[in-house]
C-alpha cells in the first residue's frame, strides 16, 4: 500500500509538472502551427536563473524574479527569432526554434562552465510530511493544486476576455482573425508568455524533486511534455493536461519496477502508437487545409 500510494503521488506530480511545459507546447503550436522546440530549454533556463536568483536575494523574492525574467526571455524569443520569420515556411521556423533551443543550451554551458547546478533547498517545498507511511516533499502534494488552479485560471482567460476571444479566433484562422483586425503579434507574444510563466512554475516544482541542472536538463522534460501534447491531441490545452498525466503516471510506475531503465523508451514507443492509430490525439481536431 505505502509503495502504491508512493508510486501514484509521483506519477501525479510529474504528471503536473509535465502539464505546464505542455500547455506551452500545445498554445504555440494551436496558434502558430509550430513547435516550439526551444521551450524545454526555457524551462532550464528558468532553474538556472533561480540559483543564481537565490544567492543574492532571499528566495520568496527569488521566485517571482525568476518568473519575470523567464516570461521575458520567451518574450524575447518570439520576437527576435520567429517575428521575423513570420512570412516565411514553415520549415524555417522550425529550424530556427532548433537554433534557439542550442543557443540557451550552449549560453548556460558557458556561464555554468558546464558543471553541474545544485537547486537550492527552498522552505515549504522541499520540506517532507509523511504520507501514508512514507515522506513525500511538499512540492509533490501541492503541484496537482497548483496545476488545477492554473488551469482554471488560463480556462477562464481564454474563455471570458478579449485576449482570449483573439486566441480563440487566431487559432481556428489565422488569416482571416489578421483580416478582422486582430492584433496578430500581440496575440502570439501573449501566448509565448503565458507558456514561459506556466514553464517557470513548473521549473520550481520540478527542481525541487531532482535538485541537479545541467544544461541539457530541458531536454528529456520538454521532449517528455511534448509527447504529453501529441498524445491529448496538441493544439488542445485539456488534452495536453491529461496526456501529461497519464504519461507522469506511467512513468513512475515504470520506474517503480525492474523495466526502469525502458521509462523513456516507453514515452517515444507511445507517440509512434499514438502518430499510427490516432494522429490528432485523444482530445484533437482533423484540419483540412484548405486549397
Amino acid at each position: 500500500m505505502e509503495f502504491i500510494a508512493s508510486i501514484l503521488m509521483s506519477g501525479i506530480s510529474l504528471g503536473g509538472q509535465y502539464a505546464l511545459i505542455a500547455i506551452g507546447y500545445t498554445m504555440v503550436y494551436g496558434i502558430l502551427r509550430l513547435i516550439n522546440f526551444a521551450h524545454g530549454d526555457v524551462f532550464m533556463v528558468a532553474g538556472m536563473v533561480l540559483i543564481y536568483m537565490v544567492a543574492s536575494v532571499p528566495w520568496y523574492i527569488s521566485i517571482p524574479l525568476a518568473i519575470i525574467a523567464t516570461i521575458l526571455l520567451g518574450f524575447v524569443i518570439e520576437r527576435a527569432a520567429y517575428l521575423p520569420l513570420r512570412s516565411a515556411p514553415r520549415m524555417s521556423v522550425m529550424i530556427s526554434a532548433i537554433g534557439v533551443s542550442y543557443l540557451l543550451q550552449n549560453l548556460m554551458t558557458y556561464i555554468t562552465a558546464g558543471q553541474p547546478m545544485y537547486y537550492p533547498d527552498i522552505p515549504f517545498l522541499s520540506d517532507t510530511v509523511p504520507v501514508f507511511g512514507t515522506e513525500t516533499q511538499w512540492a509533490k502534494l501541492i503541484t496537482p493544486v497548483i496545476v488545477i488552479v492554473l488551469i482554471v485560471a488560463l480556462t477562464q482567460l481564454i474563455n471570458h476576455t478579449k485576449i482570449g476571444m483573439a486566441m480563440r479566433a487566431v487559432s481556428k484562422d489565422f488569416e482571416t482573425s489578421r483580416l478582422m483586425g486582430i492584433k496578430i503579434n500581440k496575440v502570439i507574444s501573449v501566448t509565448f508568455i503565458i507558456g514561459s510563466a506556466l514553464a517557470a512554475v513548473g521549473s520550481v516544482l520540478y527542481f525541487t524533486n531532482f535538485s541537479v541542472i545541467v544544461p541539457t536538463s530541458g531536454a528529456l522534460p520538454g521532449l517528455r511534455a511534448f509527447v504529453a501534447a501529441v498524445f491529448g491531441g496538441i493544439g488542445s490545452v485539456p488534452g495536453a493536461v491529461v496526456g501529461a498525466f497519464v504519461i507522469g503516471i506511467c512513468e513512475s510506475i515504470i520506474r517503480g519496477t525492474s523495466f526502469a531503465t525502458f521509462s523513456d523508451a516507453f514515452t517515444f514507443a507511445l507517440l509512434i502508437i499514438i502518430l499510427v492509430v490516432k494522429p490528432t490525439g485523444l482530445f484533437g481536431e482533423k484540419i483540412t487545409d484548405k486549397v
